[in-house]
């Protein structure tokens, strides 16, 4: 009893007896105490008595450590999917050689912009291709496939560049088109990587209420990658002058850096680029559509375990057959989701392209991308139309150097997409499933109590701040005064940066992540249309303003009147979005 209490009092004064052990239970052996507190504890759970408890206790630590291992898989590849987009868009830098194009290989101004265009087109137009890709198969196909068109697009175009310029330039080079082959991997390569990192962050953090934060980290990084390389390239791979001085980038070096970074990049996303949980994404939008009634109630479409829950009972246990028949099962029921899932992504495809919002939102994002997207190619010339006639072609052009606005269009772009996907995910509403379908809005569950804020309160600021900046241009200050022609770049930059955030974080809110490489790949093929037609609308304005016998531009009339076209698209593409925003409030779709 001495004993008794003394153990007692160490444990709070309870008192314990003999009678309290169980007789039939072995003692704690040596090889226990050797293997620690829970391994012996596990290790008294093989007694038949506790069989009931060691099935708990091992399947209390089997499930925390596969949830360990699925946050840790989930981390891992958002910290990847963020370093893949910071390399994935380095076709920004083209400004950096796009010049020694015109003078090393003695191509026309004509060419060296076609090369340029080469890119794009193949960087957005096959989008909704990868993004179907990712949706079907996962990012890390896509990833590798990123790989396959950085590694030899950039090489052909390193080669083709050593190789001087093409014989009807009057060299003895690889003809022309094998660059535009080139750059076509090129661009292919950006989509594909860039879908593959955002695609990989969009459906990890689904259900996350940092999710708009999370999507923006990779679009921001795929901001900067163009930035940083080109720093590379100027600072560290630049050829050497007569004296040792630093002189021009060089390009084929530059080259074969991207050719080399870029496909590793894309081999490790194979493996780095995993999605956690989608089968649960793809349960829960299937239960909604059928809440919603957008198909009849079948066994087909449930999920596992509520399938097998409805048969109610169990079988006798044949131990032999049994096996066999859980093999053909696991396969079966593998087939069956794979279905289920191919099934989803079709209907959600269907439901995306019928939504008249959808279109609305679309046609916004046209009109506010492509004046920004043909400002970005364009900057340099706007530059030299602000410089007068008189100035001296060796002083620094007084509305600053291209490379310049290029840093603030980097910087200021990539702060807007930082700050809105944190401010949409601190003020926006939190909608009650993640594939919202159309219903009545006195279905809602009660107002939320904090205060909040329509992700559609920063979207339309956006294009309103990209008005500004093209309304400032087009006045006579800006002609006036060359040095505040900074203040168009920072208004262009934050509008600009912040549409390509919310948009696709507005996708993945009101048409979910089940099926958000397509979604969003559809839309994203918009700013290529957008930038084509802004681009031709200021190089006809262009060329009409040039004086006779001059070779440049002067003057306001140069992109005046561009700027003021820039400026009213950019208001109808609010409106567009107010549609939009109408017809979800109408539907009850909270965004």
């Amino acid at each position: 009893m001495g004993h008794a209490n003394g153990s007692g009092g160490r444990n709070g004064g309870a008192h314990i007896d003999k009678r309290d052990f169980d007789a039939n239970r072995r003692l704690l052996g040596g090889e226990d105490v050797e293997n620690g507190r829970a391994a012996g504890q596990l290790g008294r759970c093989s007694n038949e008595s506790d069989g009931l408890f060691c099935d708990v206790v091992t399947e209390i630590v089997r499930r925390d450590r596969e949830l360990m291992r699925r946050e840790l898989v989930r981390m891992g590849s958002f910290v990847w999917g963020v370093l893949t987009a910071s390399c994935a868009g380095s076709i920004t830098g083209f400004s950096v050689y796009g010049p020694l194009l015109l003078s090393r290989l003695h191509y026309t101004q004509f060419r060296v912009n076609a090369v340029a265009v080469a890119a794009e087109l193949a960087m957005y137009l096959p989008v909704p291709i990868f993004g179907y890709l990712c949706d079907r198969y996962s990012p890390g196909p896509v990833a590798i496939l990123s790989a396959f068109f950085f590694g030899p697009g950039y090489l052909l175009a390193a080669l083709t560049y050593k190789s001087g310029p093409p014989p009807d330039a009057g060299g003895s080079g690889w003809p022309y088109f094998i660059m535009i082959l080139g750059f076509l991997g090129v661009g292919a390569g950006t989509a594909s990587m860039y879908l593959a990192a955002v695609t990989t962050c969009a459906k990890n953090f689904a259900r996350s209420k940092h999710k708009g934060f999370m999507l923006a980290m990779p679009i921001a990084a795929f901001g900067l990658s163009g930035m940083w390389q080109s720093q590379i390239g100027r600072h560290l791979l630049y050829e050497h002058g007569p004296n040792g001085e630093k002189g021009d980038v060089d390009v084929f070096k530059y080259f074969l850096f991207l050719a080399i970074m870029l496909f590793s990049v894309g081999v490790i996303g194979l493996f780095a680029l995993r999605l956690v949980d989608e089968d649960k994404l793809i349960d829960e939008a299937v239960e909604e559509l059928e809440r919603s009634g957008y198909l009849d109630e079948s066994p087909f479409f449930h999920s596992r375990e509520e399938v097998e829950a409805s048969y109610g009972t169990f079988g006798p246990d044949h131990s032999g057959s049994s096996r066999a028949r859980d093999d053909g099962d696991s396969v079966t029921s593998s087939r069956e989701e794979e279905k289920k899932k191919a099934w989803l992504l079709n209907q959600e495809t269907k439901i995306f392209l019928r939504d008249k919002t959808m279109w609305c939102l679309a046609a916004g994002f046209f009109l506010a991308s492509g004046p920004g997207e043909a400002y970005i190619n364009n900057v340099g010339t706007v530059i030299n139309t602000l410089s007068p006639p008189s100035y001296p072609p060796n002083l620094p052009p007084p509305a600053g150097y291209p490379s310049t606005h290029v840093t603030i269009i980097a910087l200021t772009s990539t702060a807007a997409r930082l700050l809105t996907g944190s401010l949409s995910d601190m003020f926006a509403p939190i909608p009650h499933s993640h594939l919202q379908v159309p219903h009545e809005p006195s279905d809602l569950a009660t107002p939320e109590v904090r205060l909040t804020l329509s992700r559609l309160i920063f979207l339309i600021p956006s294009a309103i701040l990209l008005s500004f900046g093209y309304l400032y241009l087009s006045t006579p200050l800006a002609l006036n005064y060359p040095s505040t022609f900074p203040v168009t770049t920072s208004l262009v930059g934050l509008g600009y940066g912040a549409a390509f955030s919310l948009v696709p974080i507005i996708i993945s809110v009101v048409w979910g992540v089940e099926n958000f490489g397509t979604n969003w790949g559809i839309v994203a093929m918009v700013p290529a249309l957008g930038a084509t037609v802004w681009g031709v609308v200021y190089s006809a304005g262009y060329e009409a303003a040039i004086s006779p016998g001059e070779s440049e531009c002067r003057g306001w009339s140069c992109y005046g009147y561009w700027a003021l076209g820039c400026t009213a698209s950019a208001w109808v593409a609010a409106i567009f979005w107010g549609i939009a925003w109408r017809g979800w409030r109408k539907r009850g779709v909270i965004v």
